[in-house]
């Protein structure tokens, strides 16, 4: 089954790993080490966020490090200019009829 983006960031447990590792690259033992879940969860979550490409894997001597890849958040940010756009427009309208008040 292929993953996508939205799916890696439908878990709020992903998320937070997300928002940890955006800081700088972690070890997987050091991403556990902030939740109450077991390290094997953990592992799962960072199987799942690699898949989508949003996690880089890299190893440096015995450890392997991730890293956060915001390249691939940029499919979110293309995803809501749509709404983006929709929402300034409501937005705008609403400024028009509260000012005419």
């Amino acid at each position: 089954m292929r993953r996508d983006i939205f799916q890696a960031i439908a878990d709020p447990t992903r998320r937070a790993i997300l928002s940890m590792l955006a800081l700088g690259a972690m070890t997987p033992n050091a991403v556990a080490e902030h939740f109450d879940s077991t390290r094997q969860t953990i592992s799962k979550h960072i199987q799942i966020l690699t898949e989508c490409e949003v996690l880089i894997q890299k190893k440096t001597g015995r450890e392997i490090y991730y890293h956060f890849n915001p390249q691939k958040m940029k499919e979110i940010d293309v995803w809501l200019q749509g709404f983006r756009k929709m929402w300034e427009d409501s937005f705008n309208q609403l400024d028009d009829l509260l000012n005419d008040l």
